[in-house]
């Protein structure tokens, strides 16, 4: 049984704890919060100090939902301690931090919660691209296009400044599809990104309208990002293969090939948490703690978000 603490507990940390609760190998042991209100809020040991917890609390593992400039120092910490790390996204917001990520993970295991990478739509597609099913990849096109207001930023003080956010829809909102995109298309030779602010100027310092062009071997993929849309619309992304197109719109993947279309719906794990965020948590979390029992290499360990990480921090270069 795995000891499990939880720094940061904000609104996806009730996601991470319904996981722990409900996984056979894990027993959510602690919390640490400024907030011991929040600290206390899921009746296990709770602290104001997480450095305190990690030296308290006999953990094996601690999960960081904290904002995302605190990433790299907190899985420094636990690393320095023996503790296995699983942080939220982004796992830095800059080269330094992402280095210290990296330094911790050769001590201790160490993974990001990139959960969409278990939908079983996504996992279809990345076979369909391994075996050829329908001929090369000839583009790729993604919509991220959610709906965020000024006080929803005004409820963080972390929140829309580039010191401790890193930037805006790109870096917390669309991660997750650049993440994917970049999964499909391979590191790309070509990444340049048009950072904007359309709708929230002067609520916020960061961008809260992205648009990504990238390039592989002459295979253009494409990402628009917008907080400045009237509701959180399902994610959308097109594969242009030779011999058809693939499209994801939330949980329906739609082949379009000589004028005919297929329609697919999947099943996943029960939503945990707003819909948007994917139902990829449980899977997700499990393979972490599988993996450390395994002893083997984790799905979405530091190394498997080299590239991904990498184009982000050269799109958001100033």
């Amino acid at each position: 049984m795995f000891r499990v603490g939880i720094i940061g507990c904000g609104g996806i940390s009730a996601v991470h704890a319904q996981v722990l609760s409900a996984l056979d190998n894990t027993e959510l042991a602690a919390c640490a919060d400024l907030l011991p209100e929040r600290a206390e809020r899921y009746g296990c040991a709770a602290y104001t100090d997480y450095l305190q917890m990690l030296d308290m609390e006999k953990l094996d593992a601690v999960h960081l939902c904290t904002p995302h400039y605190l990433h790299p120092v907190m899985a420094a910490e636990a690393a320095r301690r023996g503790i296995a790390v699983l942080t939220e996204k982004p796992p830095a917001i800059d080269a330094a931090g992402w280095e210290q990520v990296k330094q911790a993970a050769q001590r201790v295991p160490v993974g990001v919660c990139f959960q969409n990478r278990y939908h079983p739509h996504i996992q279809t597609c990345k076979r369909f691209l391994r075996e050829g099913t329908y001929g090369p990849l000839l583009g790729i096109r993604t919509f991220v296009t959610w709906h965020r207001t000024a006080e929803y930023y005004a409820a963080a003080d972390w929140k829309g400044k580039w010191a401790t956010e890193g930037g805006g829809a790109l870096i917390n909102q669309a991660i997750h599809t650049l993440d994917l995109l970049i999964g499909f298309l391979g590191l790309p030779d070509q990444a340049e990104a048009a950072l904007c602010n359309r709708r929230l100027r002067g609520a916020i310092e960061v961008e809260d309208t992205a648009e990504i062009y990238l390039q592989k071997d002459g295979v253009p993929a494409l990402l628009y990002a917008s907080n400045a849309y009237s509701q959180d619309a399902p994610v959308m992304i097109e594969l242009h293969l030779e011999q058809a197109v693939i499209r994801l719109e939330g949980d329906v993947m739609t082949v379009i090939q000589d004028g005919r279309k297929q329609e697919s719906a999947c099943i996943t794990d029960p939503i945990l948490g707003r819909s948007y965020w994917g139902a990829g948590h449980k899977a997700c979390i499990a393979d972490f703690y599988r993996s450390i029992e395994n002893g083997t290499p984790y799905q979405n360990d530091p190394a498997s978000c080299e590239a991904t990480m990498r184009v982000l921090l050269k799109l958001y270069e100033r």
